[in-house]
């Protein structure tokens, strides 16, 4: 039998409702701004302020990107959706999507574990932290984190020339995800889902426990401090950190463990919002509130904008 391929998927839309749809697009064009603005901005203190140049924002400046590099795969092309009522993209561009959607999440993974490394050595072992988290080598560790991010996408990437797409052309997201994908395939995706699940248990579970064993490690030598100031110091050193990893895996795990049924499409689409959107703002908002370094930075940069506008703006 004669099968066409397809070349446009269409997506699921977020509401029948035209007012429904006009307040969404308000809301997520909001979180879009406010997602943008705040990393961008951590970014900039980052790089500008001269205290800040140490290991730990160093990474904070690139989880920044990170975060705002992943919203900017998913947010505008929803918020396109939303504006013009057109819930399709092409075969292609879905491809893509889900590549630098994965690229992004395995990258932020990887950067999450090197921060917790950097934590670690800054509480266990505070004499070699200047010799072990030099400049070169934290360079060194966000290069490596660039690169294998591509190592999943591109395996994963590799396994789905193998399927075609001949209809239904329909998935049940606003944006493209592989196990959607793989639902609207024509041939037998069983290969994709073994990969899938190899990948992810195998790197998932060594990124995973790279992350938080250092945890195990730190708690241990702060139980170990006599003082309940040197307790709450070094604590108040990680407990961003630890808060975004917590909300990271949190909402990476409940995305892909509920099925993909009818009776749970809401539960679905509210966490998959969740992940893909409200995250990556809520990630710079938990450091600016809990790091008094950022915060003297952004007061000090309004400060000097009060003081010397007319400079500030030739800048």
């Amino acid at each position: 039998m004669n099968q066409t391929s397809i070349t446009i998927v269409l997506l699921m839309s977020l509401s029948d409702d035209q007012k429904t749809i006009h307040v969404l697009f308000i809301f997520f064009l909001l979180i879009y701004l406010m997602t943008v603005f705040s990393n961008f901005l951590i970014i900039l203190l980052v790089v500008t302020c001269a205290h800040l140049h140490t290991p730990m924002y160093f990474f904070l400046g690139n989880l920044a990107f990170l975060d705002m590099s992943y919203s900017s795969v998913t947010a505008p092309r929803l918020l396109s959706h939303l504006s013009t009522h057109r819930w399709s993209i092409s075969l292609s561009e879905c491809k893509a999507q889900i590549f630098f959607v994965i690229y992004f999440v395995a990258s932020e993974s990887y950067l999450l574990a090197s921060m917790s490394y950097d934590r670690y050595v800054a509480i266990c072992r505070p004499l070699h932290y200047s010799q072990v988290m030099s400049g070169g080598k934290c360079a060194q560790i966000m290069f490596l984190v660039c690169l294998c991010g591509f190592l999943v996408p591109i395996i994963l990437n590799s396994f789905l020339r193998r399927l075609t797409f001949c209809g239904p052309n329909f998935i049940r997201n606003f944006f493209c995800d592989l196990p959607h994908l793989f639902q609207i395939s024509c041939t037998d995706p069983t290969i994709n889902f073994i990969v899938l699940l190899i990948l992810g248990s195998v790197i998932g579970s060594i990124v995973f426990i790279a992350t938080f064993y250092p945890y195990v490690r730190i708690f241990r030598a702060v139980l170990r401090i006599g003082t309940s100031d040197g307790k709450s110091k070094a604590f108040s050193t990680c407990t961003s950190h630890l808060t975004v990893v917590v909300i990271f895996y949190a909402s990476l795990t409940f995305t892909y463990l509920v099925p993909i049924t009818s009776n749970l499409l809401t539960l679905n689409q509210v966490l998959t919002v969740i992940y893909t959107l409200i995250t990556p703002l809520l990630n710079p908002l938990i450091y600016s509130l809990r790091s008094k370094d950022l915060k003297a930075a952004l007061q000090r940069a309004l400060h000097i904008h009060r003081l010397h506008p007319d400079t500030a703006t030739r800048r």
